[in-house]
């Protein structure tokens, strides 16, 4: 007999996806779509390239919503006319089937309405990952590496492209730093969950006594700004260094000193990219960097004043324990911020993580 749980499940869908419909504004949205792609038909659209690609990318964003929300209407009128056919029929393998296709329809629209509650202005955009390893030499350096995987894992999946602008090796294994670049739609907006530090218990593989130990790990993570976004950066308060590249982003190792080091004096800010085979596109991509450290410096004074200005004591340092990986004496990730835990160590550290980025930015929204 179907589960009358099935029945309300595709009732309450049919309600969500109704109110989503309403906020979307698809109207509004398809001639959106059509302006736009007016736009790209122009003789002189590609004249200017960067111009291009706004477009382009405003383009696919809206047109990504738009698709995404009527897949979703077409999987559930697709189970809507299963479950007709289920009860006339009483198929206990279309029963689940049918029961399987609701729970994940449920889970598609969910994240659906996470995507959409993404708003803020900087959430759109690519981020900058910066991972350091604490205190603990290898063993720390291990897991710093540990974490760059599984953040390129996540990425994969998610379909965001990983592009190395700084690597630093370890004395003996892992890292010393990495810094990656994640490119995608709304990649900053799911990875600011992130940022914080990560401690890791486990029998330590390069302890020969087989010890358990402690490791942390720190997670930065900015917006890619737009150049759009107005940062001033004189150039007498720059410091540029060059050097040869190595590790992972230097292909062309010990041939040219392409590698940039740029440190901005009035802050301390000191920004790296050796991902480039020229001088001048690794300085590009570092002052990029640069600008996102310095504006992400500028939305934390603004939110410092806030918090005073509401009375308020908020911690928005980067270096607050977020997570707990657990690996001896028993196998849990847990975030400490939220709650959410896990016992699948394994699938965690292959990418997994929506679950832990889901329950931090639907924290957020809550609170905000």
């Amino acid at each position: 007999m179907l589960d009358v749980t099935v029945k309300q499940d595709l009732r309450e869908m049919a309600k969500r996806l109704q109110e989503l419909r309403g906020s979307l504004d698809l109207d509004i949205k398809q001639e959106m779509i059509a302006n736009l792609e007016e736009k790209m038909s122009y003789p002189d659209f590609w004249d200017d390239n960067e111009r291009a690609q706004g477009v382009i990318s405003e383009l696919n964003a809206v047109k990504s919503v738009v698709e995404q929300y009527e897949r979703l209407y077409n999987d559930h009128e697709e189970l809507q006319m299963m479950l007709e056919l289920a009860e006339e029929e009483e198929d206990e393998s279309l029963e689940q089937e049918l029961t399987s296709g609701v729970k994940t329809l449920l889970g598609k629209i969910s994240d659906f309405e996470l995507q959409l509650l993404l708003n803020q202005p900087y959430d759109r955009l690519n981020a900058i990952v910066e991972l350091h390893p604490g205190a603990g030499g290898t063993e720390s350096q291990d897991w710093g590496l540990m974490l760059y995987r599984m953040y390129t894992r996540w990425a994969e999946k998610r379909g965001f492209k990983v592009e190395v602008l700084d690597y630093l090796d370890g004395d003996e294994a892992g890292i010393k730093s990495v810094t990656i670049l994640v490119k995608g739609y709304n990649a900053y907006g799911y990875l600011k969950a992130e940022k914080g530090v990560h401690r890791l218990v486990r029998i330590s593989p390069f302890d020969s006594a087989g010890r358990r130990h402690t490791s942390f790990a720190s997670c930065d993570v900015l917006p890619e700004i737009d150049d759009n976004i107005e940062i001033e950066i004189r150039s007498e308060d720059l410091k540029v260094d060059t050097y040869r590249a190595s590790g992972a982003g230097g292909q062309h190792v010990n041939k040219t000193e392409s590698a940039i080091r740029i440190t901005h004096i009035p802050s301390g800010i000191i920004v790296a990219c050796q991902q480039e085979r020229s001088q001048i596109a690794n300085r590009e991509r570092a002052m990029k960097t640069l600008r996102s450290k310095l504006y992400e410096r500028k939305i934390e004074e603004q939110l410092k004043e806030l918090a005073e200005i509401r009375g308020v004591q908020s911690d928005i340092a980067w270096g607050s324990q977020i997570r707990s990986y657990v690996f001896h004496p028993y196998s849990m990730v847990k975030d400490h911020r939220t709650s959410v835990e896990t016992g699948n160590v394994g699938a965690v550290m292959d990418g997994d993580i929506d679950a832990f980025i889901n329950g931090y930015l639907r924290s957020q929204i809550r609170h905000d």
